[in-house]
């Protein structure tokens, strides 16, 4: 039986989506990037294209129409099949307009919407980089009269401070990340293979419910990250970097461990990793300005000897690896450093990662995921941070 849409509740700060769309002068805003589409529905995702969007000759591509002020106009325009999800009552806009099955189809249904809208649609918001260009046709053909701008920055003000159900899912997909690692050294021995461990961890990440998106490992002295056929040895440093997707929510964090015994050299590696991570989060609180964090780092590793192949990055965590707050401009990610000098907010999620790429020793690595709190910082999954023991 469908529940009438007027009584499920809307899952955002509809006050505070306003405000920043009216900060940007957005009348209408249209989203269409999986992740947004997934936190304006509360969490909902199409089943049948959760993995794959591809379909014959176009792509599924569902889309969010919201009017500032006016949640009572919201639409949401979708695939055929989710009618089977309006009869649960998994979706609350008023307008549902589920009969599409490719791109352009998509973009029709969303300029009929807004036509339907009324006078004093002027400025349309829309996710650049998530729009594809047939659609993005249909959609400035009809609405010639309007001006198409990018509503990449409104949407991620509006996820950068997590809920407390979010925060719970960031914490679950951080601690079950760290447990599969750990169930992964304990197995690791001589003779088996870098392929062969991100396989271990792909099947425990899936065991702890959690979606595996990725993993990032090194062994021995060898720099390369990738999955291969090279073979563990006696004494070889292993690192497992892995990112594991909960509710899609992202558990993404850096352990290390040892077939053997570290030496001195190797206890200093990781020590001196750790004291940047840990120092760092000292300067992470509330009211803190965001770029802080990186100056705390930057002086640490110019006054390291390890500073030529040392590393530092911060960036914010949730629905996306790297989402608000954006602390930094440089770096393998690039991005501008928006919030550098705007302060941290209570709910922010970040990720914090120091690595030395030692051309001798190999590569030593830890990556942290903290809430930020009103005095200080919460770490989540903040287990087996040093010399995990492989193989014990």
């Amino acid at each position: 039986m469908s529940v009438p849409s007027a009584v499920r509740p809307i899952p955002f700060d509809t006050a505070k989506l306003d405000g920043l769309l009216d900060e940007a002068g957005i009348d209408v805003l249209v989203a269409t990037s999986k992740h947004n589409v997934h936190y304006l529905l509360g969490g909902y995702t199409f089943f049948f294209f959760a993995s794959m969007d591809a379909i014959g000759v176009s792509r599924y591509l569902p889309a969010l129409v919201y009017r500032r002020g006016r949640p009572d106009s919201a639409a949401y325009v979708g695939n055929s099949m989710e009618s089977y999800e309006r009869d649960n009552g998994r979706l609350w806009p008023p307008n549902l307009m589920l009969s599409t099955w490719t791109s352009f189809d998509s973009m029709e249904r969303v300029v009929e919407h807004i036509g339907r809208l009324g006078p004093g649609v002027r400025r349309v918001g829309i996710e650049a980089s998530f729009l594809p260009v047939d659609a993005e046709k249909v959609l400035r053909q009809g609405l010639s009269n309007c001006e198409i701008v990018d509503a990449t920055l409104p949407l991620e003000r509006l996820r950068a401070v997590k809920t407390t159900a979010e925060i719970e899912m960031l914490r679950v997909a951080s601690e079950r990340v760290v447990e599969c690692m750990s169930t992964v050294f304990t197995a690791s021995e001589p003779g088996k293979t870098k392929q062969q461990l991100a396989e271990e961890l792909r099947v425990e990440e899936v065991k702890h419910g959690l979606t595996f998106d990725y993993c990032l490992l090194t062994a021995g002295t060898s720099l390369n990250r990738a999955p291969s056929a090279q073979k563990l040895a006696k004494g070889d440093i292993l690192s497992l970097d892995s990112g594991g997707n909960y509710q899609g929510y992202i558990g993404d964090l850096c352990r290390m461990a040892i077939l053997g015994q570290p030496d001195a050299e190797l206890v200093d590696l990781l020590e001196e990793v750790d004291e940047v991570q840990m120092a760092t989060r000292k300067s992470v609180k509330a009211g803190a300005l965001g770029g802080t964090v990186i100056e705390v780092a930057a002086r640490m590793i110019n006054a390291s000897p390890h500073k030529p192949y040392m590393h530092f990055m911060a960036h914010g965590m949730g629905l996306v690896s790297h989402e608000a707050p954006r602390l930094m401009h440089y770096g393998p990610v690039p991005y501008p450093a928006y919030d550098a000098a705007r302060p941290l907010e209570a709910g922010m999620i970040l990720s914090i990662e120091t690595t030395i790429a030692h051309p001798k020793r190999g590569f030593v690595k830890l990556e942290d995921t903290v809430l930020v709190t009103a005095d200080g910082c919460t770490g989540l999954g903040d287990t087996h941070r040093g010399w995990n023991r492989a193989g014990h």
